[in-house]
């Protein structure tokens, strides 16, 4: 059976919330990606997680907590974080985050207390919580009355979900409900930001809330670790494969903006007979004839933003990801996106990660 899609009604968040204590999994929506919602405190729930998105135990979930949950006292509070080796900077400046972007999409990587799953964390000694912006997500913790882990809602490694309707045909057979918020308004997933002893600043995962904006708050500097597992134990934060987002298609990257390519690109491999193009900005019919007249075959496209907004680009990613992998079309081709800085720095690290050879 495939698990219902159910509209945000007050009887129905309750059904789901009900589901959640039973030691269920469902499909919950936020502002960034949609999210397989189980308790975080019940090993059984974690374990259905892992299993339900064949993901492996190496990487880590992240908690998600209510309103109620608004300070860094309340998490001590709640039992989450144990901040005995927190230099009062570091805790001064976890609050000072937690007050500017709180509830929204960052994710900070804090010291765990003993009660906090193994399972939730990878056996790591710190844990990721994030407070969704989403006012279904909120609602649905409030009225489930603990916290929730929530990776996004598809098998490990796949395109994430932006609708309801990305999950049922993710997960659709394997879980129990789903809740609908719409289309996701973000559309990438969180920022995780790891607050390191000393108050020292760590960015495991760009996302919407940037490095920039987080250097701007703190007046301090924010280092970037990038790069897959770690070969000798678990990932430090979700999203940090080398391998990740990926469509089922193969997905090449260009060595060069279309406008700039004077000679068909080297596939390395027989040309298809359709292909599939997916650029940063401009019309797509556009893009699709110069490619068409490169290659000297059919070409389908889908644009990110029209107007180069990225913003707009990161929302838009995985639905356009999607759209392409569903389509006839043999290979997925992508224009190259080399920002560093801002909102299209997290779209750039997506696309590194779902152009990679899967392992």
């Amino acid at each position: 059976m495939t698990a219902r899609i159910l509209k945000p009604t007050r009887e129905n968040i309750l059904l789901c919330a009900q589901t959640l204590k039973k030691g269920g999994v469902i499909g919950m929506p936020t502002e960034t990606v949609y999210g397989l919602a189980g308790n975080a405190t019940d090993s059984d729930s974690l374990t259905k997680i892992y299993l339900t998105k064949e993901r492996p135990t190496f990487d880590p979930l992240i908690v998600h907590v209510s309103l109620e949950k608004a300070t860094f006292a309340d998490l001590m509070r709640e039992q989450l974080i144990y901040p005995h080796e927190l230099s009062d900077e570091a805790v001064k400046r976890i609050d000072l985050l937690i007050r500017k972007f709180w509830p929204g999409p960052l994710t900070l990587v804090l010291p765990k207390s003993d009660l906090v799953s193994d399972l939730a964390t990878s056996g790591l000694d710190f844990v990721a919580i994030r407070m969704p912006k989403h006012p279904v997500a909120l609602e649905l913790i409030r009225t489930f009355g603990l916290p929730v882990c929530a990776p996004s809602a598809n098998r490990f490694g796949k395109i994430s979900p932006t609708s309801a309707e990305d999950v049922e045909e993710e997960l659709g057979d394997r879980i129990d409900l789903i809740l609908d918020g719409g289309e996701c308004e973000v559309g990438l997933e969180s920022t995780i930001l790891k607050v390191m002893e000393d108050g020292d600043l760590v960015l495991l995962r760009p996302g919407a809330i940037t490095r920039e904006e987080i250097m701007e708050a703190t007046q301090a500097p924010v280092a970037v670790i990038t790069g897959g597992k770690n070969p000798h134990g678990p990932q430090m934060a979700s999203g940090m494969s080398s391998s990740h987002y990926s469509p089922d298609k193969k997905l090449i990257m260009l060595p060069m903006p279309l406008s700039q390519m004077m000679s068909p690109p080297q596939l390395g491999q027989s040309l298809p007979k359709k292909i599939a193009l997916l650029v940063m900005k401009g019309k797509a019919e556009d893009a699709a004839v110069i490619l068409s007249e490169l290659l000297e075959t059919e070409v389908i496209a889908e644009t990110l933003s029209e107007s180069g907004d990225w913003a707009e680009a990161g929302k838009t990613l995985f639905k356009k990801l999607r759209a392409l992998d569903a389509s006839d079309a043999d290979l997925i081709l992508c224009e190259p996106c080399t920002e560093t800085k801002g909102i299209g720095y997290a779209v750039a690290d997506r696309l590194m990660r779902a152009s990679a050879p899967k392992k």
